[in-house]
């Protein structure tokens, strides 16, 4: 069975939105661990005012689950655990639940996890052996411009120079109803039958090379974007640029944020046919990655780019950077930033 054949339910005792009596956590990754807060009622103790063993070690257990969720494993089962329990937690106090792995092989995993009270007292420990059933397939596939860096007023810029030698105007509103497209097919839309064929390349060459002149040393990545690209591949998650922009506009993004060594394979608008919303740039990153479509999910600022992504057959997460959301609206599901998005938001949609 594929990992999509395995949802998570919202019935799980322990992170299930949907379940009436478990215990709701939200976890969060960051920097290689799971941390999550659970404050215990009266319905989690066992002796009067004090939680329940068996409570706090599912606390333990599902967090560290979780940090091998995202350390690039899509399924796994607790094989033993050792608890060691230091402190009693009590009704309405706070606790506060960390864990991470320690060492991962192909077929078996080690964590160690741990429960502390607001005053730094540890409640318990864990270590834990897993043994692992699947590895994720799981892969994001970015765009560029609008997502990961802010590009859009250079381009703009350029493309406002580039048109008014030709006595030309261009409004920002109508430049970013096309943002995304590739910049032939900008072209077309923006001069359709004033402009023949043969003198579009030299357009585009002008265009790119002036864009690169205003916007270097000047480029900066949108909030949570590095931290995000790191995480995934410090996770043992694939991922992919696919950009419309040409290969030397790529080249140059990547060079002056220095993530080239973030993406496992670029594509670029000139190695396929057809841009966006054509499916073609998506189908091709996905082939270079080795993962099926169905396993992707993609990045995207624009409505071409999730047209794309979902006639590619991918789930798309579309960033409200450069258009409103009510035109982001075919998008499976639309953030304002990405500076909160984890792993585990990312993958299995939990937002903290």
């Amino acid at each position: 069975m594929t990992e999509t054949e395995y949802p998570f339910t919202n019935l799980c005792f322990a992170c299930g939105a949907q379940n009436p009596i478990g215990l709701k956590l939200k976890p969060v990754h960051h920097e290689g661990k799971v941390t999550a807060d659970f404050t215990p009622d009266k319905y989690h103790q066992g002796w009067n005012n004090t939680i329940h063993g068996g409570i706090l070690y599912t606390l333990l257990d599902e967090i560290t689950a979780y940090a091998l969720l995202c350390s690039g494993i899509a399924q796994c089962v607790t094989a033993k655990s050792s608890v060691r329990f230091k402190h009693m937690a009590s009704v309405g106090e706070t606790i506060h639940i960390t864990g991470w792995v320690t060492k991962l092989t192909k077929r078996l995993a080690e964590t160690s996890g741990v429960l502390k009270l607001e005053d730094g007292s540890t409640v318990a420990e864990i270590e834990s052996l897993f043994y692992i059933v699947s590895p994720s397939n799981r892969a994001i596939i970015w765009d560029m411009d609008g997502v990961i860096a802010d590009t859009a007023l250079f381009h703009f810029q350029a493309w406002e120079e580039i048109l008014a030698r030709r006595k030309i105007s261009l409004s920002w509103d109508l430049f970013i109803s096309m943002f995304g497209m590739r910049n032939d097919t900008f072209i077309r839309k923006l001069l359709g039958k004033k402009l023949a064929e043969k003198e579009i390349p030299a357009i585009v060459q002008e265009k790119e090379s002036l864009f690169k002149e205003k916007a270097r040393h000047h480029v900066k990545p949108f909030p949570g974007v590095i931290n995000l690209l790191e995480a995934v591949k410090k996770g043992n998650f694939k991922q992919a640029l696919a950009s419309s922009a040409p290969r030397e506009n790529i080249d140059f993004i990547l060079q002056e944020l220095q993530i080239a060594d973030l993406f496992h394979c670029t594509v670029s608008g000139h190695e396929v046919s057809k841009g966006k919303p054509d499916p073609q740039i998506f189908l091709l990153a996905a082939e270079k990655l080795g993962v099926a479509p169905s396993d992707c999910e993609v990045i995207e600022d624009s409505p071409y780019g999730i047209r794309a992504a979902r006639a590619a057959g991918m789930s798309c997460l579309a960033v409200s950077n450069t258009h409103n959301t009510k035109d982001l609206k075919q998008a499976d599901r639309i953030v304002a930033s990405l500076e909160k998005m984890d792993l585990i938001a990312l993958f299995y949609n939990m937002m903290p």
